[in-house]
């Protein structure tokens, strides 16, 4: 492989796990009412785990209500199980048509955790980052020892690396910023 490749590769891997960490963000309840904290809940659908957004309408008509249309009236009963057993933690009301879920402000210790959570998640996402990293930085020099590569090439190889992983540890800390700020407003 020639650095081209090497680096090209190491970009896709970096944008999956910024990726990653931006829909794992979507799922984290922020006290207001968003079709993302439900829309992956697996319902047992006549034996088979299918996302809830696969069976029903979802909608968020107000800052915190949830509302979900199912397409076939009979799997109510088990989307309600499921989302009672998700990490979502809010407790489904239904009139038999339609399932609502009210969405309570969070308290401000809940908030605390929630920021903690978040902060977690996105060191995880730099560690992944840097893993991408030092991979290529192994694959670099793997192609100048077997020499596709020269070592100037080999150099400047690993400074382009390292510019890409600022990068994109700068997109991670941009997304940890504005989720704390979403979690934290009041």
């Amino acid at each position: 492989m020639d650095k081209d490749e090497i680096s090209l590769e190491a970009e896709e891997r970096m944008d999956k796990a910024v990726d990653f960490l931006r829909n794992e963000y979507r799922t984290i309840r922020t006290g207001r009412a968003s079709t993302a904290l439900v829309e992956n809940i697996k319902v047992d659908y006549y034996g088979s785990p299918t996302p809830l957004k696969q069976l029903a309408n979802l909608s968020a008509p107000e800052s915190n209500l949830i509302v979900i249309k199912p397409f076939d009236n009979s799997v109510i009963k088990d989307m309600e199980k499921a989302i009672l057993g998700s990490p979502v933690g809010i407790t489904p009301s239904s009139d038999g048509r339609i399932i609502r879920l009210v969405v309570p402000p969070l308290s401000g210790e809940r908030r605390q955790q929630l920021a903690q959570q978040i902060k977690q998640m996105a060191e995880q996402a730099r560690v992944s980052i840097r893993n991408i990293r030092r991979e290529s930085n192994k694959q670099i020099e793997q192609a100048q020892k077997d020499k596709v590569i020269t070592e100037d090439d080999r150099d400047e190889a690993k400074k382009e690396m390292d510019e890409t992983t600022k990068t994109y540890v700068e997109k991670v800390d941009e997304l940890l910023k504005a989720k704390t700020e979403e979690v934290m407003e009041v």
